[in-house]
């Protein structure tokens, strides 16, 4: 990796590393070294173990003084939707982080879920290599800036609800009846089996969603059926 390429990472972060194999390591990802037998620093994995703990405990804290009304159960379910894949692949996306990764030339052409798992997970190794490299303070400050100015659209949003929870409360309110998950389709070999399901309002349907489980086909529907009922597509 070249000197520019860790600079114009730095100046993302807004961060100058004292020790530059802390955030290499922090961007390369197994499969690299599968095909970079000479590549002299490990995997991310360990970064990553260490900086998933930090996030969690920085983002509990800020959670916790934020918001003294709410309990336990409340303060978990807003962390959830701060810190899962989907959340932290967004972050990571803002910073372009994509385009600073050592994959192999394999991984480099995935896309979807698991592009956005890999991201995700390089976003928590640079979290435990940026507190490796600075500590927790800066650590902090570097965090509540990326992450947890999110917790507002997350909020407005109820984001932190579960999507079949939320439809479901929705519907029952305004229909007087309970969703329902049918399979339309299941597709691929079964070591990568692909679900599609369609989630219906008595006899009618609402929207489909596709996963690689059926509860994650479950959750995708009922993202698609609150974006039509946003919309007005559902009435």
């Amino acid at each position: 990796m070249s000197l520019s390429k860790i600079e114009q990472l730095e100046k993302r972060l807004g961060y100058t590393f004292k020790n530059k194999n802390y955030l290499k390591e922090a961007l390369t990802h197994r499969s690299y070294l599968n095909e970079n037998a000479k590549w002299p620093l490990p995997h991310n994995e360990r970064l990553e173990y260490l900086g998933d703990a930090v996030l969690e405990l920085i983002t509990t804290d800020f959670l916790f003084r934020r918001f003294p009304e709410h309990d336990e159960g409340a303060l978990t379910s807003f962390r959830a939707a701060l810190v899962n894949f989907q959340m932290l692949g967004r972050v990571a996306g803002e910073i372009e982080l994509d385009r600073f990764l050592l994959l192999s030339k394999g991984e480099a052409k995935d896309v979807g879920k698991a592009r956005e798992v890999i991201l995700a997970n390089a976003f928590e190794a640079l979290i435990g290599a940026l507190y490796l490299d600075s500590g927790y303070e800066i650590t902090r400050s570097k965090i509540e800036h990326l992450v947890l100015t999110h917790i507002d659209e997350i909020l407005e949003k109820k984001l932190y609800r579960d999507p079949k929870s939320l439809l479901q409360e929705i519907v029952q309110e305004k229909r007087k009846i309970t969703p329902t998950y049918q399979v339309i389709e299941e597709r691929g070999p079964d070591h990568q089996k692909e679900f599609v399901l369609g989630v219906f309002f008595g006899e009618e349907e609402a929207a489909q969603g596709t996963g690689m489980s059926k509860q994650e086909a479950e959750s995708k529907a009922a993202e698609a059926a609150l974006g039509k009922l946003k919309k007005g597509k559902l009435s």
